[in-house]
């Protein structure tokens, strides 16, 4: 590890600890919370149409330190999110997998950091939140699919004052990329136009039954989207396993001053999986309907079962077909050990005038060690194959070691 990035990390915990004196005798410090993790990835994703390979294998650190509240009427409580990434290998020629800022040159930075604080004030059932968020809504799911993750700037409200009902509204107006330390507006995947806005979202969720829940959220973009997302998951017993039913459901259209032109999608996305022991099967459907894909914030997460390793599979008029497989080795009396692949097959999209169709096969296999001197040591290896009529057919290598540690 170099001094520059051993000594932004460790400073992420000076900045927490130069803000706590004042809280010496409440539970500020009795409750507090440190974690690091540990994140060494390699990447390769191979192009099949000509294009360069894009290789890189970097390691990443995340310091994450969460006090907790004072005592009174209104607890005041701080986190502190610290992220550096580091350089292992890499060149200009192989640059730009995501893991790592890239500049002018064409060439991978050496290391990158940055220090999120966000404040937090709980009053019985009422929290609020400002500063460094990583929103995990339907209409807004940060970037975590790479070195660190994507986070935003904002402000937030959750509420669990009334039995078996989830409220939460927020506003964002910056964010940065997984793989940059600069904070930016805020602006929808596929802008090439000057400036970005800002994000408000308002949402809920509502369990009917302890096997029945319903949720419902809104999303706008200023001046460029608005998106609505109804969701109903439904758990059932049936014969010696559980079946599963999540269905989602969005609308989104163009708002205020559509910056980025007409906006008119809506997609529907269910998935049915049924477990026993350790064995899950899921098979589901998407139907994209409209005649633009679906809007999302860049580099951000689509919440749908389509969102693969490579592609997303919301075209306009795509339909997808998806089958997946998982088994918990558990069952076999190998705790830690998971795996997983799942097929997608989407048709009849259109894109740029073109007929689109793709198909993407995914497989992932991980282990994380249970217990003993290395517990929290975990290694992942992820493959996809995904092929498109409409971008680079693509080969997807991927291997992560990690390792999560409790400081406190």
């Amino acid at each position: 590890m170099n001094t520059l990035t051993t000594s932004r990390t460790l400073a992420c915990a000076s900045v927490i600890a130069s803000l706590f004196p004042n809280f010496a005798e409440a539970d500020f410090f009795k409750d507090s919370e440190g974690r690091l993790a540990l994140r060494n990835y390699y990447f390769n994703d191979g192009f099949r149409d000509g294009g360069e390979d894009r290789k890189e294998w970097a390691q990443g650190f995340l310091l994450k330190l969460q006090s907790g509240y004072t005592e009174g009427p209104v607890g005041f409580g701080l986190e502190a999110l610290g992220l550096s990434g580091i350089r292992l290998d890499s060149s200009a020629k192989h640059a730009g997998t995501g893991l790592l800022p890239v500049h002018d040159d064409g060439r991978a930075a050496s290391e990158y950091s940055s220090l999120g604080i966000t404040a937090k004030a709980k009053w019985n059932d009422l929290l609020v939140s400002g500063g460094t968020l990583l929103p995990k809504i339907p209409v807004l799911v940060y970037n975590d699919g790479r070195l660190l993750p994507q986070t935003f700037r904002g402000t937030q409200a959750e509420y669990t004052g009334v039995d078996r009902l989830y409220l939460q509204a927020g506003h964002l107006d910056k964010f940065k990329a997984r793989n940059s330390t600069d904070s930016v507006d805020i602006f929808p995947q596929g802008y090439s136009g000057g400036g970005g806005t800002d994000f408000d979202f308002a949402g809920m969720r509502y369990d009917l039954t302890k096997q029945l829940s319903f949720s419902s959220y809104y999303g706008e973009l200023r001046d460029f989207y608005r998106q609505q997302f109804f969701g109903l998951v439904y758990t059932l017993p049936l014969g010696p396993g559980k079946l599963t039913s999540d269905l989602r459901y969005f609308i989104s259209d163009d708002a205020g001053a559509a910056r980025n032109g007409v906006v008119d999608s809506d997609m529907f996305s269910g998935l049915l999986s049924y477990r026993l022991g350790g064995h899950t099967f899921s098979a589901g459907y998407q139907k994209v309907d409209g005649s633009t894909a679906l809007p999302y914030v860049s580099v951000s997460t689509v919440y749908s079962f389509s969102n693969a390793s490579v592609g997303k599979f919301i075209q306009p008029g795509e339909r997808t077909w998806m089958a997946r497989y998982d088994y918990d080795f558990t069952s076999m009396g190998i705790p830690g050990l998971s795996f997983m692949t799942r097929y997608y097959k989407g048709e009849d999209g259109v894109y740029r005038g073109q007929e689109a169709r793709e198909h993407e096969s995914n497989t992932n296999l991980k282990y994380v060690i249970q217990d003993g001197l290395f517990k929290g040591v975990g290694a992942e290896f992820r493959y996809a194959v995904a092929r498109s009529t409409y971008s680079s057919d693509r080969d997807n290598y991927r291997l992560y070691l990690t390792y999560d540690i409790a400081l406190w």
